[in-house]
């Protein structure tokens, strides 16, 4: 399993890679973000640094808290169903990896409701 600070940085790098892939497409950005992309970057990262739940979570989409100020939480949200398609072939293992990481916390979910069912 990987460390704590291993699964923070990772998914810097997914978010990192996914507002990328938008910027350079949404806003024919080249190599470097636009201030909006940067801002929400920055902000994306302060927030992956803050959270209390890293250690159990996968996704930020399977939280029970978004820690998310609404406007960004749009703004992330229109990057991840942008970018989400277009990573497959610009960055495929992380692709892999994340659909691996959702069946298993589908699995896991369901297995805790089953639980509380009995």
């Amino acid at each position: 399993m990987r460390s704590l600070e291993g699964k923070r940085e990772q998914e810097k790098r997914l978010v990192a890679q996914m507002i990328a892939l938008y910027c350079r497409r949404r806003h024919k950005g080249g190599r470097r973000l636009c201030g909006e992309c940067m801002a929400l970057l920055a902000y994306a990262e302060e927030r992956i640094n803050k959270c209390p739940f890293m250690e159990t979570k996968t996704f930020c989409t399977n939280c029970k808290v978004h820690c998310y100020q609404p406007k960004r939480r749009d703004q992330i949200r229109e990057v991840m169903r942008f970018a989400g398609p277009r990573m497959l072939l610009c960055h495929p293992i992380a692709v892999i990896r994340h659909l691996i990481e959702s069946k298993r916390e589908k699995k896991r979910l369901e297995k805790e409701r089953l639980e509380k069912e009995r």
